[in-house]
C-alpha cells in the first residue's frame, strides 16, 4: 500500500482512515542527521498514540545490518541490512554529512526493488542525493538542504531541484532536513488520515503550526544579518544570487539608487566591512559548501564562484579560512 492511499480511502475527496497499517522503513546512512531522523519518526509514533492504534509500523535499516552512528555520535540499533527490508509501503533515506563520499549501491538497489513493488520513496536531509543517484527522482520535483542545492543540481542537470521546505510529488517526498522533516511527515499524516489527527500530533510535538511546503528554508536576511535597512538588504540579496558572475560596485549601487560611496558607508556601518569583502565572503562560503559536498574539481568550483583562476581562488580561500581549499577534502 503506497503513500497516497496509505491508511485511507477517499469519499468525496475527504481522507477517511482505514484499518490498514503503513509499513515504513528508515534507511540510515552512516553519519545521518539525528534531528532530521527524529523529526521524521516521532510524528509516526505520536500518530499511533493519538489514534490509539497502529497506523504506522516502522523499522530501521543500515548498510551492513549493524548499528549506525549519527553525525552527533549517537549509535542506533537497526533491524538488519538494507537488502533485508521487505514489503515496505514507504522507504525513507536518512542522510547527513559526507553522503557523497560513500558507496550507496546496496541502498540504491534496495530502494529500486521497493519502488518496483509499489512503495513510496522519500528522503530527509541529504538523502535526496541517494534517490537522485538511483534514478528515483527522474520526472519528480525534489528538494534538499539549502547548503546542498547547488551541488545536487550541478551533479544532476535534469533534476528539478527546488528550494522549498519539502516536496511531496505523488509517491516521492523529500525535505530540507532538520525540523522540516516534521512538517513533511505531518503533511503526509494529513493526506493519510486527515487534518484533525495531524493537528493533534503537532500539538504533542509543541509544533505550533504545520508549515507549508513552499515556505523558505533559510532564515530571512533581516534576521540572519540582524539589520533592517531595506537598500542594504536588497544589495546583499543581489550578491547571494549573483556569486557566479559578480556584479560591479557601480551596478550594485545603481540597483538601489545610491552612489558607490554611500553604499560603502552603509556596509561599513551595519556589517563592518566593505561591499567587496562581503561579496567575496559569500562566494567563498559557497565554494566551501561545494568542496565539502561534491567531487567537483577545484577549478570548476572556482569558476562557478566567480574566480578567474585557480591561484586567485586558492589565495582568497587561504586568506579567508586560514587553510587551502585542497585541505577540505583530506580525510
Amino acid at each position: 500500500m503506497a503513500v497516497g492511499s496509505a491508511g485511507l480511502t477517499a469519499r468525496g475527496g475527504a481522507a477517511v482512515a482505514s484499518d490498514e497499517v503503513t509499513v515504513v522503513g528508515f534507511m540510515l546512512v552512516e553519519h545521518f542527521s539525528m534531528i532530521a531522523f527524529s523529526s521524521a519518526i516521532e510524528p509516526l509514533r505520536l500518530a499511533n498514540r493519538a489514534a490509539r492504534r497502529e497506523l504506522y509500523r516502522y523499522s530501521l535499516w543500515s548498510e551492513n545490518g549493524r548499528s549506525c552512528t549519527a553525525s552527533n555520535g549517537v549509535e542506533v540499533q537497526v533491524a538488519g541490512a538494507f537488502g533485508a527490508a521487505q514489503d515496505l509501503d514507504m522507504a525513507i533515506v536518512c542522510g547527513g554529512i559526507d553522503i557523497h563520499r560513500r558507496d550507496h549501491r546496496a541502498l540504491q538497489a534496495s530502494l529500486r526493488r521497493s519502488s518496483i513493488r509499489g512503495a513510496a520513496i522519500g528522503a530527509v536531509c541529504t538523502g535526496t542525493y541517494v534517490l537522485a543517484k538511483a534514478g528515483l527522482l527522474d520526472g519528480y520535483r525534489a528538494t534538499i538542504h539549502w547548503e546542498n542545492q547547488a551541488s545536487l543540481a550541478s551533479e544532476h542537470d535534469g533534476l528539478e531541484v527546488g528550494s522549498d521546505l519539502f516536496e511531496i510529488d505523488r509517491n516521492r517526498f523529500t525535505c530540507a532536513g532538520g525540523t522540516a522533516a516534521a512538517d513533511m511527515m505531518l503533511s503526509l499524516i494529513v493526506r493519510d488520515h486527515g487534518p484533525d489527527l495531524a493537528a493533534e500530533v503537532a500539538d504533542q510535538l509543541i509544533h505550533h503550526r504545520i508549515r507549508e511546503a513552499g515556505e523558505r528554508q533559510r532564515m530571512d536576511l533581516r534576521m540572519r544579518l540582524g539589520i533592517a535597512h531595506p537598500k542594504l538588504l536588497h544589495v546583499v540579496g543581489l550578491m547571494e544570487k549573483t556569486f557566479a558572475e559578480p556584479l560591479g560596485s557601480q551596478e550594485l549601487a545603481e540597483a538601489v539608487q545610491l552612489s558607490k560611496r554611500q553604499l560603502e558607508r552603509l556596509f561599513l556601518k551595519y556589517l563592518g566591512r566593505s561591499p567587496a569583502k562581503h561579496y567575496l565572503r559569500i562566494r567563498l562560503e559557497h565554494a566551501r559548501h561545494l568542496i565539502r559536498q561534491t567531487a567537483m574539481p577545484l577549478l570548476t568550483i572556482a569558476i562557478e564562484c566567480g574566480f578567474t583562476s585557480a591561484s586567485h581562488f586558492s589565495k582568497a580561500y587561504l586568506d579567508h579560512f586560514g587553510r587551502p581549499p585542497s585541505s577540505e577534502r583530506k580525510v
